[in-house]
């Protein structure tokens, strides 16, 4: 009876949306009514108002709907739909305030005369909108208003130039910042915390071991990972864009022939272009560079975004009148001098300690002042000027409360088909399908696009993702990051805008085009379009990289960047460390060998002893990263052999565990049968006889099990064992090499803190002897403080805090305090002596052999990466792997 309601869900929200429901009321509206009407079933027909869902029961259900509605506003974790509102405001005050309008025109003057000079002109400021506004609705009318009049005049073919205005607005669908990837990176958090569960769940069940190795799990996108991933996808769409425009002027010239500019190119129509391009370029540059930089988060980002368009509307409103830009210089003085004051003064209000900190924060107050003034001049002229900022914010108002509802009716859409197993029917068909992930993948894509004819990107995106997104981020074959799927799913969706009949950027076309142009010259030029989206989304698929990269390199060179030692960074780290062995093992083999040669007889005996262990652990290195490329490479000829009975058998172990499943639910429903007042000894034979059929099934499974995986199995697990052996070794024995020249460095770096030392020690004898055992004990405590700075000064510290304790208690011993403080000071006399030498004679060889060793040997007990190792561990981790034989 479940597939009877799911249907109806499915037949509800299909049919309010054919006859025009708004979205908002047609999705929870389907979900509320299917399961009252299963609920009312149940209780008439069964006796049990939760008798007709597949796991828990209606009053759960719609508690989860209003659990979903509660996350949306006041879980204060989920801070990423913030940004939603800031970014719409950003877009719709640029398009107000009529700088779109100044780049197109400008644009089309400077690209015209070359041959399809005009289209390109459209793309170039497609993209700057994208990265700017991202509201497809007003770039797409821009452009049709002021563009398309301007191709028609100058013979552009009608196709041709409707499906470019058309394809240049939707990409702010994609380029950053992108509402669809805000909204994306929403739905994709939950799904990543499902899909980490289900595939921890798949790898207890595969390996009985209840901890998964953390390198296995599967990473979150946040709304920033989102927009550094679609940045280059992104840009490959604006150059197949630019390329298909190319390619066709060449071939068809009169399609799109070049339009000489009537004016001259000289030093005012080089400022002209400045003056259009600058602001917008400034803008993405404060808006997507601060997150790349780590400066903002992403709703910062927005917040600058915001301010910054408020900015360049209140001059662009004002255009050709007396201080126009008094407002911006105004902002650009004040936040460069806000830049400059912090960057000399550390401005602390809670810790003012003197009159240079005064200075510093008077100087900050007066400079935020300044921009603070800059941003009410600027929204006062947008207020007064056409009521232009009151516009805006009801429109932006408009906006986001349309996606908040939007994404709520989707969130009660989603308990409900998964109420009535929706779910499990939806990851049945999927991993049922033969070719794996790569099957499971292409048809999601292929569902997603035919549903992109019928509904928007946002309906798609908060009702579809939500139940495949789990499914495919869990397989471990694929094994593809949450940023990758993300961003392919908004590739698809960006098609929406195109396909018809219900292309929205076709119908914002058509309702500011002239009559001259057919919806079918607009049909016809969109098709050529979403094939070049379709190839740029084929593109994107092959070429990971092009989405991982960017969000991964951000990461590893950002302020919170994870230290080398990380275990998800070490397999592309060693590949990075072994290239390196192999261009300069040389080398670092001869600097090795020179410091093995140094003199350290001056050297404490255990000093000598652990440099020495050092010197011959760090020689091992190379020969220890042998064995584990040996290792790797047994492991890599036994797998072709491996995998295929490996995935026969998983798969039979997993029709097993279902049956096991089916079994477990007819043994509880005959025993409730059982139970019942008026036995159902028809309904009892019958469920005996599906559990007799299923046991008989699940043993057919079992016997064909190929007789020779258990021998597979453990030759692998042996293979494994003995790379993670390798691996260990290798690893233990570089930090060991390493550790020790760190640590030895630090020792004489410290040289100059222990001699500081000797004033403080010597005082303590008169300390001792003149004061009373309380104040005693108090000096000697602060002089153990000074002491546990300097680095290796263990030794010294442990005699004088014997000396403190000594005259701790009701009975005090000066004369143990007293001979406790005289060896604390033969040690350190001792210890600085053979330090002052080795500053004299070790330091700078040392320098130079942990230079030559620390990007290598040493990587792994660095603070962070360096940019160059980031970069490489980045490219590295870019490429998804195959996980699946470790399941």
């Amino acid at each position: 009876m479940e597939l009877v309601f799911l249907t109806l869900l499915i037949v509800l929200m299909i049919g309010a949306l054919t006859m025009g429901f708004p979205v908002a009321f047609a999705l929870p509206g389907s979900a509320i009514l299917a399961i009252a009407t299963a609920a009312l079933c149940g209780y008439v027909f069964a006796g049990d108002a939760d008798a007709y869902f597949a796991q828990d029961g209606a009053i759960q259900w719609l508690s989860a709907g209003v659990t979903n509605f509660r996350s949306l506003y006041w879980d204060v974790e989920r801070d990423t739909l913030i940004a939603i509102p800031l970014f719409v405001f950003m877009g719709i005050m640029l398009e107000r305030s009529k700088i779109a309008e100044d780049l197109l025109v400008t644009m089309a003057q400077l690209f015209g005369p070359v041959p399809g000079g005009l289209g390109i002109s459209v793309v170039f400021v497609g993209a700057l909108l994208a990265a700017t506004t991202g509201i497809v609705g007003a770039t797409v009318i821009a452009m049709g208003m002021i563009s398309l009049p301007a191709m028609l005049r100058n013979n552009y073919s009608k196709p041709l130039a409707t499906g470019t205005i058309c394809a240049s607005g939707t990409l702010g669908q994609i380029i950053p910042p992108s509402i669809v990837l805000i909204i994306l990176a929403d739905q994709l958090s939950s799904a990543t915390d499902q899909a980490s569960t289900s595939r921890k769940a798949d790898f207890k069940e595969a390996t009985g071991e209840f901890s998964m190795p953390s390198e296995f799990d599967i990473t979150s996108a946040s709304a920033g990972d989102m927009f550094m991933g679609a940045f280059l996808p992104g840009l490959v769409l604006v150059g197949l864009y630019m390329a298909y425009i190319l390619v066709s002027a060449f071939l068809k010239p009169d399609t799109a022939p070049p339009v000489h500019y009537g004016g001259k190119y000289n030093r005012q129509f080089a400022l002209k272009v400045f003056m259009a391009l600058v602001p917008p370029l400034t803008l993405i540059f404060a808006v997507l560079g601060s997150i790349i930089l780590g400066i903002a988060t992403v709703n910062q980002a927005g917040s600058i975004g915001a301010i910054g368009a408020m900015i360049m509307g209140g001059y662009r409103l004002t255009a050709g009148q007396r201080g126009a830009y008094a407002p911006v210089v105004l902002a650009v003085v004040s936040t460069a001098a806000i830049m400059i004051i912090l960057a000399v003064f550390e401005i602390n209000v809670k810790n003012i300690r003197g009159t240079e900190d005064i200075v510093g924060i008077a100087l900050a107050a007066t400079a935020v002042t300044g921009l603070i003034i800059a941003i009410a001049w600027s929204a006062w002229r947008a207020h007064k000027i056409d009521n232009t900022l009151n516009g805006v914010m009801i429109e932006t108002a408009k906006t986001t409360s349309m996606v908040f509802i939007i994404l709520i009716g989707a969130a009660m859409l989603t308990s409900a088909f998964r109420a009535f197993g929706g779910e499990e029917l939806v990851k049945e068909f999927l991993t049922s399908l033969p070719g794996g992930f790569w099957s499971q993948f292409i048809v999601v894509m292929a569902v997603i696009f035919l549903l992109g004819f019928f509904l928007d990107f946002i309906e798609i995106a908060v009702v579809v993702v939500p139940i495949v997104a789990p499914i495919l981020l869990a397989d471990p074959g694929a094994n593809v990051t949450a940023v990758w799927l993300g961003v392919m799913v908004g590739l698809n969706i960006q098609t929406s805008f195109l396909t018809p009949p219900f292309g929205f950027a076709l119908f914002y076309l058509r309702g500011v085009a002239p009559p001259s142009v057919k919806t079918t010259h607009i049909y016809r030029g969109a098709l050529a379009f979403i094939a070049l989206q379709l190839a740029g989304l084929a593109i994107v698929g092959y070429l990971p990289g092009l989405v991982n990269y960017l969000p991964y390199r951000m990461y590893l060179t950002s302020d919170t960047a994870p230290p080398p030692m990380n275990p998800r960074l070490q397999e592309c780290l060693e590949e990075y460390v072994f290239r390196i062995y192999d261009e300069s093992g040389q080398d670092l083999l001869a600097h090795i060998e020179r410091a093995g040669a140094l003199d350290l007889s001056f050297l404490p005996q255990d000093r000598q002893v652990r440099l020495k262990e050092s010197f011959a652990k760090a020689r091992d290195a190379i020969p220890l990263s042998e064995k584990v490329r040996d290792a790797l490479g047994a492991l890599a000829d036994y797998e072709p052999e491996y995998k295929p009975i490996h995935v026969e058998v998983r798969a039979l172990q997993s029709r097993i565990r279902d049956l096991d499943e089916e079994i477990e639910r007819l043994e509880k429903a005959y025993t409730l049968t059982s139970r019942d007042e008026q036995v159902d000894e028809q309904a009892l034979r019958e469920i005996e006889a599906e559990i007799k059929r299923t046991e008989n099934q699940k043993n057919d499974l079992e016997n064909s099990v190929p007789e020779g995986w258990t021998e597979a199995r453990e030759r692998y697990k042996g293979l494994l064992t003995e790379l993670k052996k390798a691996r260990g070794t290798y690893r233990s024995n570089v930090d060991q090499a390493y550790e020790v020249i760190a640590e030895m460095r630090g020792v004489i770096d410290g040289t100059n803190g222990l001699s500081a030392l000797e004033p403080t020690l010597g005082g303590l004898e008169a300390v001792i002897r003149g004061e009373g055992p309380e104040q005693a004990m108090e000096s000697i405590k602060a002089a153990e403080a000074i002491i546990d700075e300097i680095a290796g000064a263990g030794n010294v510290r442990s005699k004088v805090s014997k000396a403190r304790r000594a005259l701790k208690g009701k009975a005090p011993d000066r004369d143990e305090a007293l001979a406790m403080l005289n060896e604390a000071k033969e040690l350190f006399e001792a210890e600085l002596a053979w330090r002052q030498q080795a500053t004299e004679r070790l330091a700078d060889e040392l320098a130079g052999y942990d230079e030559a060793i620390r990007g290598s040997i040493g990587v792994r007990l660095q603070q962070r990466l360096t940019t160059e190792q980031a970069e490489e561990v980045a490219s590295c981790q870019s490429h998804h792997r195959d996980i699946s034989l470790n399941f």
